[in-house]
């Protein structure tokens, strides 16, 4: 005899964000991709729009993250735009306020992605065990 039972039944726990290495490896292949498409389409001396996008590439990992992949997300991202975003290319620098600022965005960006997303899932399940109804009832709690 086969019983048919509702797993749908209680309140949903919050996902459980991806594994940290993951999210790394998705900085390293995503910044490798986004600088290498931003050099072939409006060519490498363009660190403005390669900033804009490896903050949105760190915002969007940071969404499936934990927070203590936002160092390392922000750290790769940054070696790709220091490396290879900026002449001459293949060569790492450091030039103290303009990379601060870098590492300072591209931290703030996956840190943003981060918290919007816990914020989000919290928010999402905090609803789903108030609108409950009263096994009594039935009206809404």
């Amino acid at each position: 005899m086969i019983e048919w039972v509702n797993l749908g039944t209680g309140p949903r726990p919050v996902p459980q964000p991806a594994a940290t290495p993951l999210v790394w490896a998705g900085a390293f292949g995503g910044a490798l991709t986004l600088v290498a498409l931003i050099n072939t389409m409006v060519g490498p001396d363009r660190p403005g729009l390669a900033l804009t996008a490896l903050s949105l590439l760190a915002a969007a990992l940071g969404v499936w993250a934990r927070f203590t992949a936002a160092p390392g997300t922000a750290v790769l991202c940054w070696l790709f735009l220091n490396g290879f975003a900026i002449p001459p290319a293949g060569v790492l620098t450091w030039a103290g306020p303009r990379d601060t600022f870098w590492l300072g965005c591209l931290l703030t960006a996956a840190l943003v992605g981060t918290a919007a997303s816990r914020l989000a899932h919290a928010r999402a399940a905090y609803h789903r065990l108030t609108t409950g109804t009263d096994p009594d009832d039935g009206r809404p709690c």
